[in-house]
Parts: structure tokens; sequence; C-alpha cells
């Protein structure tokens, strides 16, 4: 059984054109989170917090994972596409070599939440074509669990308690597991995938009681390789994101938008930008 090792506090912070989230990242974690390179959480119905959206910006080296529960956000990119994605929808965008997007706000008041997470590319990968999928909410696996929780499936192929389930996207070289889980309180649930693996627990509302220890919300606990991992709700329950991947084990030279393995990759994707090379 996998066992939590490590807490992780979310820091508040600000991105975009001044919205407001709690966030997951930085170099001293990185090789903690790999093949994951943050997490960001939006939670806001109050619409200054977040309003100014995400102007258009570039990405180059690895993918961003948008996954919304309540409110809409809008999509656009260099490639053409366009859309809006809402509760229980995905995003799914491969910045590879190069991709200029932004995302904004699709409302003007109520409930924003939702989450944007960055998952690395090897380094045989980095300046693969751009690429964009949108998932609606129907496509996502889903599993009852006998307690009245839920599993769904963003990413994956894994057992929820012994049972085989397989999420919508195909097999990706990081191997790369994302699930929301709902526990009510003291419900349990175990889930089993690669051993070696990244086992990442990210909790969004109540809490876990993992043994002699507690995960709060806005925390993230990072576990031990395992052949499974067990989670269970806390008195009144919790909402959770897990995150599993295959880790990269490779230099990262990050600066802004850019993720790459050296520092002057990362210097020729700021020059591809400025001259108009990026996409």
């Amino acid at each position: 059984m996998r066992k939590l090792i490590r807490k992780i506090d979310a820091v508040a912070t600000n991105d975009g054109d001044g919205v407001k989230i709690n966030r997951i990242a930085g170099r001293q974690i990185n090789s903690i989170l790999d093949p994951f390179l943050m997490v960001d959480e939006i939670n806001s119905d109050d619409a200054t917090d977040y309003i100014g959206g995400f102007p258009e910006h570039p990405h180059r080296g690895f993918e961003t994972i948008t996954y919304m529960k309540a409110g809409r956000m809008r999509h656009r990119d260099h490639m053409g596409n366009e859309g809006v994605i809402e509760a229980g929808d995905v995003q799914w965008m491969t910045a590879g070599k190069g991709v200029l997007h932004s995302e904004m706000p699709e409302q003007t008041n109520g409930l924003l939440h939702g989450f944007q997470i960055w998952l690395n590319l090897p380094a045989n990968e980095k300046m693969k074509p751009a690429a964009y999928r949108d998932i609606q909410s129907e496509s996502v696996t889903e599993l009852n669990l006998k307690q009245g929780g839920l599993v769904r499936v963003v990413a994956g192929n894994l057992k929820v308690n012994g049972v085989g389930v397989v999420g919508p996207l195909p097999q990706l070289s990081t191997e790369p597991v994302m699930l929301d889980v709902v526990l009510n309180s003291s419900e349990s649930v175990e889930l089993e995938f690669s051993k070696q693996n990244t086992a990442l627990v990210y909790v969004y509302s109540g809490s876990l009681n993992q043994s002699d220890s507690e995960l709060n919300t806005r925390q993230m606990g990072v576990f031990s390789q395992g052949e499974s991992l067990k989670i269970q709700g806390g008195n009144h329950g919790a909402n959770v994101l897990v995150f599993s991947g295959k880790p990269l084990n490779e230099p990262i030279a990050q600066y802004g938008p850019f993720v790459m393995n050296t520092v002057e990759e990362v210097e020729l994707a700021f020059q591809d930008y400025r001259q108009n090379k990026l996409v």
C-alpha cells in the first residue's frame, strides 16, 4: 500500500489578468511532482477575482489540462480551435513546438471553479506539433461507489476497488492518470495503477484521513510507490483530484510559459516568439 510521505500547501497568487488562484508548483518540488509541473485552482463567486481571464499567451514544451467544476470558460488558439467548456468538461492541450491561446471566463457573475494542470513532455516530444482535445462531461468515465461516492476518470487505465476502468484519452508516453473523486464521510476507495509511477492527491474540499495523518482542503499529498493507493474521506467527506504519471527524470528549464530541458532551449523559445516563429 502506498504511504503518505509529504504534504504540500497550495499558495494563493495571481496569474493572467489578475486572476486569483491557489497554486502548487515551484522548482523545489518539480522532481516530486514529475511528470506534472503545476496544479492551479480557481474557486470564486466574486467576478472581480476571475473576470480578467487569461488573454492570448504562448506555450512550448508541455501539456495543459483544464478541468471545470462550475462556470464556463472559452478557449481560442492559433490553430482555429474555439469552444466553451463548463462543469465536468475537460480541455487537453498539447503545446508541443508552440501554441498561442487564450482562456477567458464566459460569465460576468456567479461561481467559477476549475483547475489547470501542467503536464511535462519528454525531451523527444517537446517540439512535436501542437494539438487540442475537448472532452465533454458525458465522455468522462464514471464509476459509482457502494457508499454513494463517485470516481470520474479523466485519463488513465486503472482499477478502482478491483474494477478495471479506462478514461477517454489514448495512451500517452507519460502514462497520465487523472481522477476526480467524491467520498462521503469515512468512505474509502482503493486505486491501482503503475506502482513505479508518481501518486499525488489534491484535496479541494473536505479532508482525507490517512492512517495517523490528515490531508485538508488545498493540500496535496505525495505518496510513496506501491501496488495500490487507498484514500478515506474525513468526517465531512472529501472531494479530491488524484494524479499519477511516469516520471521523466529529465532536467527542467522553465521560464514563464516555456518548459524545456536547457536554458538555451528556453532562450530559443523566446526568440522564436519575438520573431513570430513559435507557431
